[in-house]
């Protein structure tokens, strides 16, 4: 059974906290009694080994209770949140779902079988192997969605090493694989998942207060929302030891800025991909971008310039796209980096990186600038298409407090030319008062050109 060494956990920790939700704490022997209850229901709406399961939640006891189950029960699992959208249903064709959980705000289930038939290749794999599976689609900011097809077996194994027992937020979602490695490594520990249905700064930071969080795993977006709100100076955080992020690049100035702010949160810079899971890292400090990846069960290389990863946790593939893998089993991740011996330093996307006339801009560099100017809340810095230099620079910026925005585009220009060679200048500036991050606090390039 996959999930013997976490059952193992439970029964250890049983009066120990499991989940706290909606200020309700949950322990161990009520997660074990709620597991053993969807063993029940899953046998009894007919779900057998290798069913394709379409799990629509957030986290929550039941949710966390089903996934696990589900896991036991050799089912292939795709967990969606609300963040999806209207992509909903065409995430729920392409995994070719067959039966459907829904888990209301309520934590209640509903169950629905829907109609269609699971045929793919690597849904036949999994059956064939007895292993239970789990679908993950990427966010799509710059193209389709992709699904990626995982064996839990080899995605669970990390798990089984004992670490550190923490009480963690639930802040990257259940349909992420940041935020599923979260749960994972929290539960495996006998630790705690504190969820967080208000993922603004005031309602996570109000959760780290009243429940002493140790870790809370997020975003670089989220950390200079945090900055912008002051939230951090209305909560006790003296619980909280670790701060992580990921899924894009940190601005040198916002990691900067916080740890000058907050200078006793150690901060941990993180890396992971839908495709090969979440590497173990270590950051140089608590206030440096340079970063060592890797860990038992994973290799990295350099090749021109861009991150490429083979990991024993590597999904099959993708339902819907090609193989982005070498025949030996490396994947180009995209990320361009920098090389310091064993630590290397994120650059960005290697497709967003602007060029201006042969010159390369990375939209970190200029943001982490702007991002010092006064009276700037949030920036995005993107290309736009120019018959002279092929590209020219752009940034996106919301203002703290009003100002005349002719005024703030000189002052911004200005103060950019005296830090940044002249093709990393923004040539154009627009000032908005839209969010520039996504549900899922990340940076949206997505009206970029």
């Amino acid at each position: 059974m996959s999930i013997e060494f976490l059952l193992r956990t439970f029964h250890d920790n049983e009066d120990q906290d499991a989940v706290i939700w909606q200020d309700i704490t949950y322990n161990y022997r009520w997660l074990l009694d709620r597991i053993n209850y969807w063993r029940g229901a899953i046998r009894d709406n007919g779900v057998t080994r290798g069913t394709v399961v379409i799990l629509e939640a957030d986290f929550s006891p039941n949710a966390i209770a089903l996934f696990l189950a589900l896991i036991e029960s050799a089912c292939i699992l795709v967990p969606l949140t609300s963040a999806v959208g209207a992509k909903r249903d065409e995430f729920v064709e392409i995994a070719e779902g067959e039966v459907s959980f829904t888990l209301d705000e309520h934590d209640h289930a509903n169950v629905t079988w829907l109609d269609q038939s699971a045929s793919h290749k690597f849904f036949a794999s999994l059956r064939s192997l007895g292993h239970p599976g789990l679908v993950l689609f990427s966010s799509g900011s710059t193209g389709k969605s992709k699904a990626a097809v995982h064996d839990m077996v080899p995605l669970l194994e990390k798990f089984k090493v004992p670490r550190h027992r923490l009480r963690a937020i639930s802040f990257l979602l259940y349909d992420h694989i940041g935020g599923i490695n979260t749960m994972l490594y929290t539960l495996s520990n006998g630790g705690c998942l504190v969820t967080v249905p208000d993922r603004s700064p005031d309602g996570v930071l109000r959760a780290v207060d009243a429940h002493r969080v140790q870790l809370l795993p997020t975003s670089p977006t989220f950390i200079n929302l945090v900055l912008i709100s002051e939230a951090y100076k209305r909560y006790k955080l003296d619980s909280l030891e670790t701060l992580t992020y990921g899924t894009e690049p940190m601005p040198e100035s916002t990691l900067r800025r916080f740890h000058q702010l907050l200078p006793r949160i150690r901060l941990v810079q993180t890396y992971g991909l839908s495709e090969v899971g979440i590497l173990r890292s270590k950051s140089r400090s608590t206030d440096s971008l340079w970063v060592k990846v890797g860990g038992e069960g994973f290799e990295t290389r350099v090749v021109d310039g861009i991150l490429h990863v083979r990991a024993n946790s590597a999904m099959l593939g993708y339902l819907n796209a090609p193989s982005p893998f070498t025949d030996d089993g490396w994947m180009n991740t995209g990320d361009r980096v920098e090389i310091d011996g064993d630590y290397l330093r994120f650059l960005g996307r290697q497709s967003e990186i602007i060029n201006v006339g042969g010159e390369k801009v990375y939209p970190a560099e200029v943001e982490s600038v702007i991002q010092e100017l006064d009276n700037v809340a949030e920036v995005t810095v993107f290309g736009e298409k120019n018959p002279i230099t092929g590209n020219i620079v752009c940034a996106k910026v919301t203002l703290s407090h009003d100002e005349d925005h002719k005024s703030f585009t000189t002052r911004l220009k200005k103060f950019c030319r005296e830090r940044l060679q002249n093709y990393k200048t923004p040539v154009k500036v627009f000032i908005t008062d839209e969010r520039q991050h996504s549900v899922r606090f990340k940076k949206d390039r997505k009206f970029s050109s």
